[in-house]
């Protein structure tokens, strides 16, 4: 092979992997979402996908892997969509109805992966029949609204909060969006808008000075 293309076939070909895992993990994210944990086997995601299972195989370790990358790039992907939208923000009480509001819009705009997540982390276990990712969920998940209430604090805006308070209503708020996500679940017809506009009220009352 001439020198001066191998650059190029090696581009190719990691683009061309690239889109192979990101079409299996699309395919896992489907199956899971629609026949459950349970019943999406790698056969199943692989004739979702119209491959083998080999295919499968060549691109990730085993199904724990591919599990992996389906919980990895929800969470990286919905961290780049709020993220900037709070930091964008002038004031914590903004900061705060953005935070909930982008977090519900995210979650419904996403609903399959959201679900196929719900449906991984429930499920999945470790040899020794412990909730293989229940260990993932540490304190960094509250972090963002900690530092909103500490912001509104400083500024007058926000009511006095111990740090043992503050971790309350940062875990009363994850809660709340998470089990927005249940109710999802049960009633797809759900009027989202008016939801949202009710978390808001609630907790910009609880928050208030």
């Amino acid at each position: 092979m001439n020198k001066k293309n191998k650059p190029i076939n090696q581009r190719e070909m990691t683009f061309i992997e690239k889109a192979r895992r990101t079409q299996i993990v699309e395919c896992a994210i489907e199956t899971i979402a629609e026949v459950g944990y349970a019943q999406a086997s790698l056969g199943q995601i692989a004739k979702r996908a119209k491959i083998s299972k080999g295919v499968i195989s060549y691109h990730f370790a085993n199904k724990g892997e591919l599990l992996e990358q389906v919980i990895y790039d929800y969470y990286t992907t919905c961290q780049a969509y709020i993220a900037p939208l709070i930091e964008s923000q002038q004031s914590p009480k903004e900061m705060l109805s953005v935070y909930i509001e982008s977090n519900l819009r995210f979650i419904n705009d996403n609903q399959r992966h959201m679900f196929a997540v719900i449906e991984i982390v429930s499920n999945e276990r470790t040899a020794d029949g412990k909730l293989r990712f229940a260990a993932d969920h540490d304190d960094t998940i509250f972090l963002p609204i900690e530092n909103i209430l500490q912001l509104g604090m400083q500024d007058g805006i926000f009511r006095e909060f111990t740090k043992l308070s503050a971790r309350v209503m940062a875990l009363t708020i994850r809660n709340a969006i998470d089990g927005f996500t249940i109710e999802l679940m049960r009633n797809p017809q759900l009027n989202v808008q008016e939801y949202t506009r009710e978390l808001i009220t609630i907790f910009d009352k609880s928050t208030k000075k």
